[in-house]
């Protein structure tokens, strides 16, 4: 698996430091805080589960076939039960092959995937009684004869009409998704249908008492003094010993200050029935356990919750609106935690967000007041009211209360005293969290009911000392211990320098989590090491349990240490299927699971099929355990819907009906019940990720990313495990926090085997593994990862790995089909008239010049040098040009008179200094302004033709001079124009250092000119002779220059004269760079032809002036204006927060008619909306906004003029765009893109829409090459190169069939025509034309055609942080660059949302993400993005990118 590693700068790689012993708070991706693998403290002698587990998981990755023990190995026998539950899944295949297989049941996996051959259909409803005899397969009765006409008529009428969603999407009408097939040889389970288990009766001891209170008030009567709970402190020390006598009198006074002291004494604030919160510390179970018993007396239900440390606490506001729904209005505390509640400067406790308003009460012993002699708390039997309420997070993160009633709470005290043997004061270690689930049934409750005393080892004194649980069972010499697998993990590590342990005390050690998948290597561990100190092995004793069910199965305590514990090896590629498989140990795929015991006392469980119809399971499947029992919660708090689908089971039999009366509970356990009624669980509902069709347990992926050399790199074990949907179906995502010590080359290598481990052994692929830095994560109270907040974080990129790894290519196998390109209409398809294959060619063209009459004195003249002289004579003064400086004022101007004087002295200068003749080429480069017009006009005078270029950027010389080098050596120019300033520039030093300055040709400095007159101006003699060359970048990074005819120039003038209706009277506000395209035509020529004044806003002057173009606009109340992307971006984003200021100025955009938009590109619709809506308030009509389109063989095609329709847009399915194909959808559908139409044909141009590889003309509905026929085309490319076919494809082309004859030039942009509703001008219908993109930047991927653009669009909508994109191909991978705007932190969130994005919008895998510094794309003056020239600087290794993921 030979991949690249990701680069990332240096200043990433985060150096923290190793925190003081920070806590044994490993966690799983489960919400509960367990763990396998731990810290560098481990030797080999101690924790021999990890080493083993390596060897293990090595040998996974390495191949090696010699068999080693796993740390899950079965000790003493244990193979035994194996070998048992190997032969009772034996003896179930025995069936009765010969009945037909039934379809009509639900499949766990697949809704109904039958395939439907003509003629039959797939019955889904459930066949009753004797229905099987009478049909056949296709559902229709035996005995009927019917013909196969209306046979097959009534199988088409009883075919759904449409499939269900998860069998396929239809996406579109051609995309489809890959639907994944269920695989012929998946196992299928075969055993019979299993049968309920029945746990033994609860045998009614006659002193239980009639109810928990009633316990608890016998004992603090009877013996006062027996102690009932022992507190430590942080050294271990015993703290404080509550007795049964204080616990009693102390609740008694909880229970009536409760009642009587809150509130008024005809309004009390609580009264029986309410619910009260109980927020107590970790590590003060005393004042929690006289809290909890007071509320019970009260008959008020407890809520217990964590102790809210910060305003935003991980899963804090979903505690709060818990609390809320319970309309809890007071909170129980102790005094300390009181104290240590963040408090506002008042003292008050702040409102927590999304909690209610809450009375805190504290219920320490001296804040409250004595009740009087003759109170006492009124103690019943247990009845149905609500005794307590335990929280629970669901896998998103939202919290849930089980309400549990007083019948419900004494009888599950009573089934555990039964199962657990419990007898009166008996010691027992309780190292759980007492405020809910195992730790407070055992703990808290179920101790009082025996009277038993429990010692307390709270969190705080687990982190210091690992070991302090197993001191106390000795100390204490302890009958039971409740603790988690971490537990003994800790205390496995931390054991070696401990010599006088005896664990033969214990008869029963209670592992919590023991239905953890990874739980029995911790159990196989601890008594591999223990058992030498008297720990025997019929004492551990797993249990299963979760909030809804209470404890749903434990294993009893023997004292027959023959009997070995049940084991099951189950292959995992079955359970992924749902079906049980015993497999062999020597395998990899295997999972090792142990039993949690027997059915509760009193209890009877099924298992049922997890989805769909609660149906009993066969007895070789996995299903969700269900409990039918008193001992169980009721109901979710509030919510009677979930609350219905969870507490109100009915399972089914495959006949279907109900197997009893009563209603089972769903656990949310997966699982199974095995030979001798063992339970086995093998994971949590929760943790169900289904990956095409196969279910994966996120504890079993946890379990194998732990296996892959923790101890060296995870850091205390934290890895989380979840899902997120991506393009319809679970992506699994791993995040692992890593060692502070760990090298990137470490993490790279683990990342690696993680990848490889979890392929061999889960037959799975992992979307996105992640790798942040220690303690980062998202912690729970006690430790653990809070995964749904994680999740969160991951999805709206705040997670801030410090290494990715996204593997896409592996495990997203759902993309479409990629496309056959058809063969095109050829010359054979009907063409009727207009038509192709039934659409109306699409075809188009602005106003016919000859037609027009109208008073145009310029058009007797066929040069535009004449026109200029012929202005001079006529009208002297009338002034042409005004150029602005930065602060709006005139920097100069030019008369018609001034400009013919100008003009003639530059001709003589390049006559007499320069010795040119005439058609020698010359470069002026200037900066924009009034010189560049009189030399280009100086030019024409001589008889010169004529290249405007770009000057250097003095800040940039070293890049920018190199380009005016190329142009000067490209086009030819035998001298070079320019001012004294720019003249300096060219020699200077650093000039030097970037070109070879001794090749320049002669340098003429135009700020000193001759004071005489030419003798004569020279006149060409031919109107196809060349004019000027007009030189540009394209946005791929090509210089290419175009030939300009005389004749060509004065159409193109004329042309533009007519769209915008120009007349001398008129003012035009032009802020362009004036050095190609349609920027230098409006800069130059067309006041010159058309007589009206240009106000010249260099748009350099905007970066220190951003509002200099709107206020001359409105200052010289001019009705058109001209500008491109870059001045519109500049003004949206510099003048957005002035806009009332500039009304205060008298800024007024109401004359505006029209606002075009000089572009080569398609219209960049954000853009223009967000300027429009922006300046709105200031005038402007929100349809004067438009844009042009122009290319290099026309100049300009498009153009919004004065009259004529507004710009139309429309919304295309971008999916079919891929296709070629144009379809129109309605705003706001899915996959919908805007289009807005590039401006309004110009005169004398006519449009075709061709196929670009065939050349044949296309219908309206394709997307096609824009081909155009016009007097002002370009005449061809001006290179050295002489590249004919080139020239003669581009400038000289014919359709392959239809009208062979108009010669067009091919634009080298994909768009189509509409015909619109609308009217032109001249009374037909009008025809827009909306641009795609360049054929040259568009990427063929998958057999389909992309726009960047439309990528792009999505990256930069996928995070806050992405302020620009690019993006383009290398070899078949999709290559996307964005800018990063924000701390380099975030650099890494971006790749997963880019990666996501890219997937649900464009089907596309993305290859390589690259994240580089703000400014690193390229962009040319025209504002468009270069995203050739990036992927040279890609390649070239020049970009200095902060992060680059390779994915995989």
């Amino acid at each position: 698996m030979a991949v690249p590693m990701p680069s990332k700068r240096r200043s990433l790689v985060v150096q923290t430091s190793m925190d003081a012993y920070t806590p044994p708070d490993t966690s799983s991706g489960s919400e509960d805080e367990g763990s396998v693998q731990g810290d560098s403290q481990g030797t080999p002698t101690s924790s021999q589960g990890s080493i083993n587990m390596e060897h293990w998981i090595s040998q996974a990755i390495h191949g090696s076939t010699t068999s080693t023990t796993s740390s899950s190995s079965t000790q003493s026998g244990g193979s035994g039960a194996a070998h048992r539950l190997a032969d009772v899944m034996a003896q179930t295949h025995i069936e009765n092959h010969s009945a037909p297989p039934d379809v009509t049941t639900y499949t766990s996996e697949h809704s109904m995937q039958v395939e439907r051959p003509q003629g039959s259909t797939a019955r889904v409803a459930p066949k009753y009684g004797n229905a099987e005899l009478m049909e056949t397969g296709d559902g229709v009765p035996v005995s009927s004869r019917v013909s196969a006409k209306i046979q097959q008529l009534v199988n088409t009428l009883k075919r759904p009409k449409r499939p269900p969603l998860r069998e396929f999407f239809v996406d579109d009408f051609e995309e489809l998704l890959e639907v994944q097939q269920p695989d012929p040889n998946q196992p299928k389970p075969e055993g019979a249908q299993m049968l309920a288990m029945r746990g033994e009766q609860l045998g009614v001891v006659t002193n239980w008492p009639p109810s928990l209170e009633a316990a608890l008030q016998r004992w603090g009567t009877i013996s006062p003094k027996a102690p009932c709970l022992t507190t430590m402190d942080t050294n271990g020390k015993p703290l404080y010993i509550l007795t049964y006598g204080k616990l009693w009198t102390r609740s008694m006074k909880v229970a009536y200050n409760i009642l009587h002291k809150l509130g008024t004494k005809q309004e009390p604030m609580v009264r029986p029935g309410d619910r009260v919160t109980l927020v107590f510390p970790n590590n003060d179970p005393a004042a929690f356990m006289v809290a909890f018993y007071g509320c019970l007396l009260a008959e008020v239900v407890p809520v217990p919750i964590e102790v809210p440390l910060t305003r935003k606490d991980a899963g804090s506001q979903q505690i709060g609106f818990l609390l809320g729904s319970c309309g809890v209005t007071v909170a129980l505390t102790s005094d300390a935690c009181h104290k240590g509640l963040p408090k506002s400067p008042t003292g008050e406790i702040p409102q927590f967000k999304g909690w209610p308003k809450l009375l805190w009460f504290v219920t320490e012993s001296k804040h409250l007041s004595k009740p009087p002699r003759d109170w006492f708390p009124h103690i019943k039997d247990a009845n149905n009211d609500t005794a307590y309420i335990e929280y629970k997070t669901c896998k998103d993160g939202s919290v849930l209360g089980v309400t549990v009633t007083r019948i419900a709470l004494l009888t599950h005290c009573q089934a555990l005293t039964q199962a657990c043997g419990y007898t009166e004061a008996e010691t027992i270690v309780n190292v759980l969290d007492f405020k809910k689930d195992v730790g407070l049934w055992h703990g808290i409750l179920t101790s009082v009911m025996n009277m038993m005393h429990v010692i307390s080892i709270p969190y705080s004194l687990m982190k210091v000392n690992p070991l302090s649980w197993i001191q106390k069972v000795c100390q204490y010499k302890a009958k039971v211990a409740c603790v988690k697998s971490r537990d003994m993990h800790w205390a496995l590590v931390a054991h070696r320098d401990q010599r006088d342990i005896n664990l033969s005390s214990l008869r029963m050690l209670i592992v919590a989590d023991g239905a953890n998948p990874w739980s029995i290597s911790s159990c196989d561990a601890f008594l591999n090491v223990f058992q030498s100190k008297g720990l025997r092995q019929e004492v551990i004793c797993p249990c299963a349990s979760s909030p809804e069910a209470l404890t749903v199965a434990i294993r009893r305590p023997t004292d027959d240490s023959n009997q070995p514990p049940g084991r099951g090896v189950l292959s995992m590629h079955g359970l992924t299927y749902g079906v049980i498989r015993v497999d062999s140990e020597e395998k990899l795929s295997v999972l090792t699971v142990q039993d949690v015991g027997l059915v509760m006392p009193g209890a009877i469980m099924c298992s049922v099929k997890p989805d769909g119809i609660p149906q009993l399971c066969k007895t070789d499947e996995i299903g969700e355990l269900c409990v039918c029992a008193i001992a169980t919660g009721t109901s979710y708090y509030g919510l009677s819907g979930m609350t219905k689908n969870t507490f109100e089971v009915f399972p089914m039999t495959s006949s279907g009906g109900p197997i009893t009366e009563y209603p089972f509970i769903r656990t949310g356990l997966l699982g199974f019940i095995g030979p001798g009624g063992l339970v086995f669980v093998i994971g949590k509902m929760d943790g169900l990720m289904v990956v095409s069709g196969r279910r994966h347990n996120a504890d079993d992926i946890v379990a194998t990313a732990l296996a892959v050399e923790p101890m060296k790199f995870v850091y205390r074990g934290r890895i989380a495990v979840f899902s997120v949907s991506v393009l319809h179906d679970e992506r699994i995502v791993i995040v692992a926090e890593q060692r502070p010590d760990s090298t990137e080359e470490d993490s790279f290598q683990w990342m690696s085997r993680v990848l490889q481990a979890i392929d061999s052994i889960h037959q799975v692929g992992v979307y996105c593994l992640a790798l942040v830095p220690a303690n980062t994560l998202p912690k729970t109270p006690l430790g653990g990862i809070h995964l749904s907040e994680t999740k969160q974080l991951f999805l709206e990129g705040s997670l801030h790995p410090c290494n990715v790894l996204m593997c896409p290519h592996t495990c997203v196998t759902n993309l479409p089909k990629p496309r056959q390109k058809q063969p095109e209409i050829g010359p054979a398809s009907v063409m009727v008239g207009n038509l192709v294959s039934g659409k109306r060619i699409a075809q188009a063209s602005g106003r016919d010049l000859g037609q027009i009459e109208d008073n145009d004195q310029a058009r007797k003249f066929l040069f535009l040098s004449e026109v200029l002289q012929w202005r001079a004579q006529t009208t002297p003064d009338h002034v042409l040009y005004t150029l602005l400086n930065c602060r709006g004022t005139i920097a100069n101007s030019l008369t018609c008179v001034q400009l013919h004087k100008r003009a003639e002295k530059i001709a003589v200068m390049l006559m007499e200094r320069g010795h040119l003749q005439d058609g020698d080429h010359v470069a002026l480069v200037y900066p924009p302004g009034i010189d560049l017009i009189a030399a280009f006009y100086g030019c024409l005078y001589a008889g010169c033709v004529p290249i405007t270029v770009r000057p250097p950027h003095p800040q940039n010389i070293a890049t920018t001079l190199p380009t005016v080098k190329m142009i000067v050596e490209v086009s030819r120019s035998a001298c070079l124009m320019t001012t004294q300033l720019i003249c300096k520039l060219l020699r200077s030093r650093e000039a030097a250092a970037a070109v070879d300055v001794r090749t320049w040709p002669p340098v003429l400095d135009t700020d000193d000119l001759p004071k005489k007159r030419p003798a004569q101006i020279y006149k060409p003699s031919n109107p196809e002779t060349l004019a000027y060359l007009d030189f540009s970048v394209s946005t791929t990074g090509m210089l290419a220059g175009v030939k300009m005819s005389h004749a060509a120039t004065s159409a193109f003038c004329r042309s533009i004269k007519l769209q915008c209706e120009l007349y001398p009277s008129r003012e035009v506000a032009i802020c362009l760079d004036p050095y190609c395209g349609l920027g230098f035509v409006l800069w130059c020529l067309c006041s010159v032809y058309s007589g009206h004044q240009s106000i010249l806003i260099p748009p350099s002057e905007l970066e220190t002036n951003p509002a200099l173009w709107l206020l001359a606009v409105s200052q010289y109340k001019v009705r058109d204006t001209f500008c491109s992307y870059s001045v519109m971006e500049l003004c949206t984003k510099g003048l957005g927060s002035q806009t009332e200021s500039l009304k205060a100025r008298g800024l007024d955009l109401s004359r505006v008619r029209t606002c075009v938009v000089v572009a080569e590109e398609r219209p960049r619709i954000a853009l223009t909306q967000s300027f429009s809506k922006l300046f709105k308030d200031l005038g402007l009509h929100p349809r004067a906004v438009s844009t042009s389109l122009g290319c290099r063989v026309n100049l300009a095609i498009c153009l919004q003029g004065t009259s004529g329709p507004d710009p139309t847009t429309v919304y295309v399915d971008m999916r079919a765009l891929r296709h070629d194909r144009v379809r129109l959808v309605e705003r706001g559908s899915p996959h919908s893109l805007p289009l807005m139409e590039s401006g309004k044909i110009l005169p004398g141009v006519r449009i075709i829409i061709a196929n670009p590889e065939t050349k044949g003309p296309l219908g309206d509905s394709h997307l096609g090459e824009i081909w155009v026929h016009s007097t002002h085309n370009a005449s061809g490319y001006f290179t050295i190169y002489g590249d004919e076919s080139l020239q003669s494809d581009h400038f000289n082309s014919r359709l392959s069939f239809g009208d062979t004859q108009t010669i067009w030039a091919r634009t080298g942009y994909l768009g189509f025509l509409r015909r619109t509703e609308l009217t032109d001008a001249n009374g037909e219908r009008h025809d827009a034309l909306y641009v795609v993109g360049a054929l040259d930047e568009a990427m063929e991927l998958r057999g389909m055609r992309y726009h960047p653009i439309d990528i792009e669009t999505s990256v930069i909508r996928a995070h806050k942080s992405i302020t620009e994109c690019a993006v383009f191909t290398w070899t078949n991978l999709l290559v996307v660059v964005v800018e990063l705007d924000g701390s380099e932190q975030e650099a890494l969130d971006l790749v997963p949302l880019v990666t996501n994005v890219v997937l649900e919008e464009h089907y596309l895998i993305v290859g390589v993400v690259v994240v580089v510094d703000i400014g690193v794309i390229p962009i040319n003056s025209r504002g468009e993005k270069q995203r050739m020239h990036l992927r040279d600087g890609f390649l070239a290794d020049q970009l200095d990118p902060i992060y680059v993921a390779y994915n995989m």
